[in-house]
């Protein structure tokens, strides 16, 4: 068993370049097995195994710095980095994170999460480098669709003007990212691979030309304008880098000379260095090589049965969402859907086949998939942005500037609301409370249920404004949404129980969201009024006043950060209508809340029934001290 003798790259590199292919089954089999245990990333990972294995084999890590791009990709590298034993601890509470972290290993040169970040991060290495006058390489690893992000270009564009620069980028072409690829540069990749084009032509002609040295030595000056037309390498060469590949990412005797030749050239000063590899996802294992998608980021499964679906019988909000969508399309012929390369994630699976010319994956690319929904709306369309909460943040100022500026109706469906378990701070929908709020002509939603959430997404897809509707990852309680398309009173909330107690110790909570149920119980036992709110922008103002007359003290509950949320938005109308009335805001607390089970982390934040309950308590003592001496406790 060579894999359990591997603690290090030093161990791997006591290896011999024969012994890696037995290494690379060993790891993957590891890989299958663990996941399969845990749940987390299985495709991406399978894929690269024997790239992760030669770059360690490689660089002298971790002194060179290799930087992995999105990250839901290093399993192996977290494994031949010394945490084997942990992975059975993997995406749990205080155990591996499913990301690179720079706390949990010096060989996490820089953690990840979100796509098209490495190669800025890895120049940015490289440049300081050369500052301190160290000798060391900085690598990007990077994906194929993450390459659609502009960031990613900006990076390059950058670099290429540092003809010194020691870096290297690693293109992991693997035709995927969770969905599959698309636009104009996954498809140039794809006819790259698809015909040996330019080497074909190449070899050809330099036969015909031997024979005319004075002719050949012409054809040498045009060819790098010439080759332009059918060369893999042209596009990365304008950059200013060195293209190299593209090569087969599974095979080692092909992977460790080339890689040796880059991080020479690297080090060398030859400036910054393209090496593209091809590999596939699932490799190794024969289910996920037929449906990476379904194995992108299985739960718990059977190895030898493989993933089955959930017999669960409540839909989930993502599904409420895709249903919604397609009922709405076909009732408005205006209603177009975009999203930033997450079809399966954001429940667009059965709009694409329904409604194929109003689909639009933009790759991952949200500053721009939001203002092409903003160019849509200018021209009458009504656009419905499918995103995940943390997503929206990368295209903040797209928002402002191209959307809410110009009070265009663009629908924003916020999936993975709030916190998000296992995969951690870097995915969790913290913060679109905040951040939403405080933009003029925004509206912000925030149903309790599937049932609300549909009817709020029609309330807000009729509106002339810009708006957003968040709801969080999974199953709500399990209520049936209406077969109708059906709106409620814009900025209305709702009392769902009201407080029995006598004047002076009478508490209202405000609920946002899907905690509306939690705080149903805890009102049950401490004997207060409930107020579904629904609505964050505009909040219903008229509501709280009315509480405010005959209830004594406040509680907000929300699954979003507790500054600037809707707690805060209800202190400042409180302010505002010289309302002096005690409040309490129970949320998401001021740090990056990490990744592990998802109930573990509510409770983890005191926002569980009995963590919600024990606050109020605490805050308001002289209640429930009351309480007990007129109850004889």
């Amino acid at each position: 068993m060579t894999l359990h003798s591997i603690n290090s790259p030093d161990d791997l590199k006591k290896l011999t370049r024969e012994e890696l292919p037995a290494l690379a089954d060993e790891l993957r089999q590891f890989i299958l097995d663990s996941v399969s245990k845990t749940g987390g990333h299985l495709s991406s990972n399978l894929g690269t195994v024997e790239l992760s294995i030669a770059l360690h084999y490689v660089f002298d890590t971790p002194r060179d710095r290799i930087v992995w791009d999105v990250g839901h990709q290093s399993y192996p590298h977290k494994i031949l980095t010394g945490r084997r034993d942990q992975m059975h601890t993997l995406r749990q509470f205080k155990g591996l994170s499913g990301f690179p972290h720079r706390s949990e290993s010096e060989f996490d040169a820089f953690g990840t999460g979100h796509s098209s970040t490495s190669i800025s991060a890895a120049m940015g290495m490289a440049r300081a480098f050369q500052t301190k006058g160290e000798r060391q390489v900085a690598v990007a690893v990077i994906g194929d669709s993450a390459m659609t992000g502009g960031m990613a270009f900006e990076a390059m564009n950058n670099a290429g003007v540092y003809d010194d620069l020691p870096l290297v980028v690693i293109l992991n072409d693997n035709d995927m990212s969770i969905s599959p690829a698309v636009g104009a540069l996954n498809r140039h990749l794809a006819r790259l691979l698809s015909g040996n084009i330019y080497s074909a032509t190449k070899k050809g002609i330099d036969s015909v030309l031997s024979i005319a040295p004075p002719l050949r030595e012409f054809a040498k000056r045009l060819e790098d304008h010439a080759k332009g037309m059918v060369s893999p390498s042209t596009i990365f060469q304008e950059f200013g880098f060195n293209y190299f590949g593209p090569i087969d990412g599974h095979d080692l005797d092909a992977l460790i000379p080339m890689l040796q030749n880059v991080r020479r050239l690297a080090l060398e000063g030859r400036g910054p260095q393209f090496l593209h590899v091809v590999t596939k996802k699932g490799q190794g294992y024969e289910l996920a090589e037929a449906d990476p998608v379904l194995y992108h980021g299985p739960s718990k499964f059977d190895p030898e049965q493989g993933v089955k679906k959930s017999l669960t019988s409540k839909k989930t909000f993502t599904q409420v969402f895709g249903e919604w969508l397609c009922d709405m399309a076909h009732a408005d012929p205006l209603l177009v859907g975009i999203t930033p390369a997450m079809r399966e994630g954001s429940g667009l699976v059965d709009f694409e086949k329904n409604f194929p010319k109003r689909y639009y994956d933009v790759g991952i690319a949200e500053q721009h998939a939001v203002t092409f929904a903003a160019g849509m709306a200018c021209e009458g369309m009504k656009p419905v942005v499918a995103i995940y909460s943390t997503f929206l943040q990368r295209a903040y100022d797209q928002l402002i500037h191209d959307v809410a500026l110009q009070d265009l109706p663009v629908l924003f469906a916020l999936d993975r609301a709030g916190l998000v378990g296992a995969d951690g701070a870097t995915h969790a929908g913290a913060y679109d409370i905040p951040f939403l709020r405080c933009i003029p002509n925004m509206l912000v939603m925030t149903p309790a249920d599937e049932a609300e959430c549909r009817d709020l997404l029609t309330t807000a897809f009729h509106q002339p404004h810009p708006s957003a509707v968040r709801y969080p990852r999974g199953s709500g309680v399990g209520t049936i949404p209406s077969t109708e398309l059906r709106t409620v009173p814009l900025g209305k909330g709702e009392i769902r129980r009201q407080s029995t107690a006598p004047s002076g110790e009478r508490v209202a909570i405000l609920a946002f969201g899907t905690l509306l149920y939690s705080a149903l119980e805890v009102a049950e036992g401490i004997n207060a009024s409930v107020a579904n709110m629904r609505f964050v922008k505009p909040l219903d103002v008229d509501l709280i006043k009315s509480l405010a007359v005959d209830h004594d003290y406040f509680v907000t509950v929300e699954d979003g950060a507790i500054q600037g949320g809707a707690g805060s938005a209800c202190l400042e109308a409180l302010s505002a209508l010289d309302i002096h009335k005690p409040l309490l805001q129970l949320g998401l607390p001021d740090v990056f809340v990490e990744h592990g089970d998802y109930q573990l982390l509510m409770t983890k934040c005191g926002l569980d029934v009995e963590g919600m309950t024990n606050s109020i308590k605490q805050r308001f003592p002289a209640i429930f001290s009351a309480n007990s001496v007129v109850s004889g406790k």
